[in-house]
């Protein structure tokens, strides 16, 4: 009996019929080559299994057959092996350092050398202050809820006229045409007159006189 087995996982496959084999020596092979053959002859499997006829037998095409055999190694590519650091940086190990010190001292932590402390409790009930405010409150409230509208007086309303009397309403035109008269006003009735300016200097008379004085 025929067993194919497969290659190693060691054996990295980086392009057609070309392996790297522990990442630095390569070497070129055939296709045929990718599986080692293994012949076990067990007295059982002899007994047991019957050997498989011609026809039973996996066939190869014949183009992929010529292919395989008159395949050209020069054609291939060569590809650079790109290697990628998986290691942390220094922040990751600084960082990692820092958490794990914080836990140890958190799980290490001596809790004999805590003090013991007393609880205060504070009186949460309010002073005479907010008690009077809130009676003060509430009593208003149950006023206006409760007040009895039969205590209350009947009272009429007044209506006020609050038009203008007929001297307020002629003293508003009186306004109203002055300004109106001043808006509308035509500057050609207006005369042309010469404005004289007057020397308010002294003369020679009052010079001499308030001298002589």
């Amino acid at each position: 009996m025929i067993v194919l087995r497969p290659l190693p996982l060691h054996v990295l496959c980086i392009s057609p019929f070309k392996f790297l084999v522990k990442g630095k020596k390569t070497f070129q092979t055939s296709i045929f080559d990718v599986f080692s053959v293994d012949f076990k002859t067990t007295s059982n499997n002899m007994s047991t299994a019957a050997a498989p006829s011609l026809k039973d037998l996996p066939k190869v095409g014949v183009d992929l057959k010529s292919q395989l055999e008159g395949f050209n190694t020069d054609n291939m590519k060569r590809a650079a092996t790109a290697e990628k650091n998986v290691l942390p940086t220094a922040e990751d190990v600084a960082t990692e350092k820092t958490q794990k010190a914080l836990l140890e001292g958190v799980e290490a932590f001596d809790t004999g050398k805590l003090k013991p402390t007393e609880t205060l409790e504070k009186n949460p009930l309010p002073d005479k202050d907010a008690v009077m405010q809130e009676k003060n409150h509430l009593n208003l409230i149950n006023g206006v809820e409760h007040f009895d509208k039969k205590t209350m007086k009947h009272t009429e309303t007044q209506e006020k006229n609050t038009l203008p009397d007929p001297e307020a309403i002629e003293a508003e035109k009186g306004q109203q045409k002055l300004i109106e008269g001043i808006e509308n006003f035509d500057t050609k009735k207006l005369k042309h007159t010469e404005t004289q300016e007057k020397n308010p200097l002294p003369t020679k008379e009052a010079i001499d006189m308030e001298k002589s004085a």
